[in-house]
């Protein structure tokens, strides 16, 4: 699907390049078939869409010898269980006009949310071309926000990566060059098993940095050289992981997945330490 849509691409563009700002782009994600490990690399997906859009504009680019570079809104991008959503119309007891039914009220897990902070991050590592992005949708479709019709309120798992990422994430993209050990999957072949991005906030000296762990066994140690920085402070080191990986916050339990503070992080010499406990996603600031 993929490669018919950046082969479309190719030729709309060819076409239409001088009338066009921006290609749109929607992802979904979902773990199919217990296939955790595929399903926690699903940014290795997003990360080579992104620059198969891209090189595919650049390429029209070079072929029309324009001065126009194009950019990508990603209209549409989220964790959605789209299969659960095909079943709708079999639950006993509804028919195919209900009034006002549940529809998509996917209830996330720790694993949806590790690889909601993954996309996060993919977006942010491609932020010089992806200069629009929206997350679909915010409340109870799909939503990191849940609530009950005249009742409370609740913050989803997913919630957590989405507010933090949205407030530290600041000034410019940093360039990483990250060292990772490897691991196989399914869909995706071999792939980092820490996958990371860092913000740079020039006018308040801010720095942060957003980190995931994809091994469902092992605990990854990881060094950061933020030496070029300066001396620096750490702000805060917040972690969202659970020994259960399938873990939610539900109506019964509003709060049994959050944020954590991360007490192994060490600093000496310009660099950072942390320990990523497996499943994970860690956002770290600096100042």
């Amino acid at each position: 699907m993929r490669e018919t849509m950046v082969s479309t691409e190719r030729v709309v563009l060819t076409h239409t390049y001088e009338d066009v700002d921006y290609v749109s782009c929607h992802a979904y994600y979902e773990e199919k078939d217990g296939d955790l490990a595929s399903f926690l690399a699903s940014a290795v997906d997003m990360d080579h869409f992104i620059e198969s859009i891209v090189a595919t504009a650049d390429h029209v680019k070079a072929v029309t010898r324009s001065d126009k570079t194009i950019n990508i809104s990603f209209d549409e991008w989220n964790v959605w269980y789209i299969d659960r959503y095909h079943q709708v119309d079999k639950i006993e007891g509804i028919d195919n006009w209900p009034v006002a039914p549940r529809l998509l009220e996917d209830a996330y897990s720790v694993a949806d949310a590790v690889v909601f902070g993954n996309l996060l991050i993919s977006l942010l590592k491609h932020a010089d071309r992806v200069t629009s992005a929206s997350l679909a949708q915010l409340v109870n479709v799909i939503a990191p926000i849940m609530t009950e019709p005249a009742g409370p309120a609740w913050r989803q798992t997913t919630f957590f990566p989405f507010s933090l990422t949205s407030r530290l994430a600041t000034g410019s993209t940093l360039e990483v060059k990250l060292t990772s050990d490897v691991h196989e999957t399914d869909l995706y072949g071999t792939v980092n098993t820490v996958d990371a991005v860092a913000t740079h906030d020039r006018e308040t000296g801010q720095t942060a940095v957003f980190l995931v762990n994809r091994s469902q066994s092992e605990e990854a140690s990881v060094a950061i050289d933020l030496s070029a920085l300066g001396n620096v402070t750490l702000l805060d080191a917040q972690t969202l992981a659970d020994e259960d990986v399938y873990a939610k916050n539900t109506l019964a339990e509003k709060e049994r997945v959050g944020l954590k503070l991360n007490e192994s992080v060490r600093i000496g010499d310009g660099v950072i330490s942390v320990a990523l406990p497996p499943v994970s996603w860690t956002a770290l600031s600096f100042v």
